[in-house]
């Protein structure tokens, strides 16, 4: 076995079959130094990422950077070697249109996330839960059970952002019960994403390439609940038992709060129904929900400034969704265009294909894709399914089903490995740290075990061969 095909199974195992054939044409350029030169980036910027918390620098910076090296690497060889940088550019281009649906998505669903927390909307549901004098082990089972079948609907991502305004608002003060919170909030918010074409970044990438049905996903409903219900058993154990101080105000929805609400429900359903019956991406549905979101602002503004002249306050500031949107997670959204281009980068020097191999060559696609889910835990799963799309391996739809699944629940085994886990890392103010998830890896890899077995003993009808 050739050195770079060592280094490439721990690392960019993430392609097809060994006869699948890709989408587009590769430089070959694995054995070459600049092949290798890439592959040693982008191993050294995601050891940055993982000592993110020792070394303070923000985990966009090192992928970001990895990847202008790279891109820019691949055009001066294209140069220098007489080829034209044609297949570099055109390479370039269709890794950039798949990010800015990813990128679009994941800003409006953002600027949701925080027009309802600025709303009050979080505060009134903790307040809720507090008023009901539950202790923090039945909080940590119903924050992960409104995260499992919230996420379907709102997406993992969303979902955990929106349930660890919640956690740290009934959680303040008690570091154990937030991180256990929040670990639970990812496993469960991952998995109840798996089961849906709009739960998770890489299912919709899946339901937009037409490999799985939008009803098909739920197929994988109960593999999807077995990988949380396991590791939350165990963890329920260490949770404390004390109930959380009583809160000594009521908090009131500020105006406009439910309207956004609604809006955002009408904007999940515009996205949804877009994609199934107009073909359209799910970046199209989200951005129109964020024009309907501005008309919903311009309201709450008009309505604002009525009771600030009706009450003499002078100083009032106006509403704009624009000042939410710039504070949207950008590190996490820049983080993830650094991944999105240095596999982007990999793929065109032929490294996914090489990989693709000797991995599926010599394992087949059940073993193969519950290995990719492994990795999807160190390489965020989002550019693991990019990688595994843009590759097309020949698989039945049991297989796509599976590697579904692996890659959305798969990302639980460490706190980088998915989107819910980036962005409360980036939410969590410090409680939530890479090692605090990393203790409980060995716990979430049994319900990730559980899964993949309950999915090939009861759909096995879904397996053709």
């Amino acid at each position: 076995m050739r050195p770079s095909r060592c280094l490439l199974l721990p690392l960019l195992a993430t392609a097809p079959a060994a006869n699948a054939s890709t989408d587009a044409a590769t430089l070959g350029l694995v054995d070459h130094p600049v092949g290798w030169i890439a592959l040693a980036l982008f191993a050294l910027a995601y050891a940055l990422v993982i000592a993110e918390e020792r070394i303070h620098i923000a985990k966009s910076k090192p992928v970001m950077l990895a990847a202008g090296l790279m891109w820019g690497l691949l055009a001066w060889w294209s140069i220098q070697s007489g080829q034209g940088v044609e297949l570099v550019h055109e390479a370039f281009k269709a890794m950039f249109l798949e990010y800015s649906e990813v990128f679009f998505f994941l800003v409006v669903a953002m600027t949701y996330v925080t027009a309802i927390g600025e709303r009050g909307v979080f505060d009134a549901l903790r307040d809720q839960l507090l008023k009901r004098h539950l202790n923090y082990r039945q909080l940590f089972w119903i924050t992960g059970l409104l995260a499992f079948m919230i996420s379907p609907v709102l997406d993992n991502l969303t979902t955990a952002l929106v349930m660890s305004a919640v956690i740290l608002a009934v959680g303040a003060g008690n570091r154990k019960f937030v991180v256990l919170a929040f670990i639970n909030l990812v496993v469960a918010a991952n998995a109840g994403g798996a089961w849906s074409a709009f739960g998770d970044i890489t299912t919709l990438m899946v339901w937009q390439a037409n490999k799985v049905e939008f009803t098909e996903f739920f197929v994988i409903f109960l593999p999807s609940l077995v990988n949380w219900l396991v590791p939350a058993a165990i963890m329920h154990f260490a949770v404390p038992k004390e109930r959380p101080p009583a809160s000594p105000q009521r908090r009131q929805v500020k105006i406009g709060g439910l309207g956004i609400c609604v809006c955002f429900a009408l904007t999940i359903a515009i996205t949804v129904s877009g994609r199934q019956w107009l073909q359209m991406p799910a970046a199209w549905g989200m951005l129109t929900g964020l024009a309907l979101l501005n008309f919903v602002a311009a309201r709450i503004e008009r309505r604002e400034m009525r009771w600030a002249l009706a009450n003499g306050v002078q100083d009032h500031s106006r509403y704009s969704i624009f000042k939410i949107i710039a504070n949207a997670e950008w590190d996490t959204l820049l983080f993830f265009y650094g991944v999105f281009a240095c596999v982007g980068a990999l793929a065109t020097l032929g490294h996914l294909e090489l990989a693709s191999q000797a991995l599926y060559g010599g394992l087949g696609y059940t073993w193969a894709n519950s290995i990719i889910g492994v990795l999807s835990a160190v390489f965020d799963n989002i550019p693991i399914m990019f990688a595994v799309l843009k590759m097309n391996p020949p698989m039945d739809h049991g297989q796509w089903l599976l590697i579904t699944l692996t890659a959305g629940v798969g990302g639980s085994l460490l706190s980088i490995g998915s989107a819910a886990g980036v962005a409360l890392m980036g939410a969590s103010r410090g409680l939530y740290t890479f090692m605090a998830h990393l203790r409980w890896s060995l716990v979430i890899a049994l319900g990730y075990i559980a899964s993949i077995l309950t999915h090939l003993w009861l759909n096995a009808a879904h397996f053709t061969g």
